[in-house]
């Protein structure tokens, strides 16, 4: 069998084999191409979504209304434990996503705080067309890898996240 062709994370873990003997450099085979590829699938998503009219923030606001199910309506705060993003930043992203007609608030009295943000249609058919467009894009990404190949990968990355306690982990099956 061939051997795995050498790159630049192969480089880096040498020298520093070299440089401090004794040292062990196995993350950088790991820790390094992970932030290479995060770089790349990152570079990526901006720009498809640059191209599509809508920013990374948006599409996470207007995702976690979706995949909530029917009626697609949050609570600010449960929308910010979602998104991982605190109450202001989801304010901020909720203020602007309603100027967009993408959202709708439902406010208590006179009192500016929402209660509960709703998906719009015209959210909810926008974003049928940019993760339609955004998970091709990304499936090209990885469309080099076999099936088994990708599955393997997502479920090492699943292991290597849950043993840093990374985010996503809910321990419910399917989640």
């Amino acid at each position: 069998m061939a051997a795995e062709p050498r790159d630049g994370a192969d480089a880096i873990q040498d020298a520093w084999r070299r440089e401090l003997p004794g040292v062990p450099v196995e993350s950088i085979g790991i820790i390094t191409r992970v932030w290479w590829a995060a770089k790349v699938f990152g570079d990526e998503r901006r720009r498809l979504l640059a191209d599509l009219g809508v920013d990374v923030a948006t599409l996470d606001l207007l995702s976690t209304l979706r995949r909530s199910g029917p009626p697609y309506r949050m609570s600010p705060s449960g929308l910010a434990e979602a998104c991982m993003v605190t109450r202001g930043a989801i304010t901020q992203r909720v203020e602007r996503a309603a100027e967009a007609g993408l959202v709708e608030r439902t406010t208590t009295g006179s009192g500016y705080h929402a209660r509960a943000v709703t998906l719009t249609e015209a959210g909810n058919a926008l974003l049928d067309r940019v993760v339609g467009e955004l998970l091709a894009a990304e499936d090209r990404l990885v469309g080099h890898l076999a099936p088994d190949r990708r599955e393997l990968l997502a479920d090492l990355l699943r292991e290597l996240l849950a043993g840093l306690g990374g985010p996503g982990l809910t321990g419910q099956v399917g989640d």
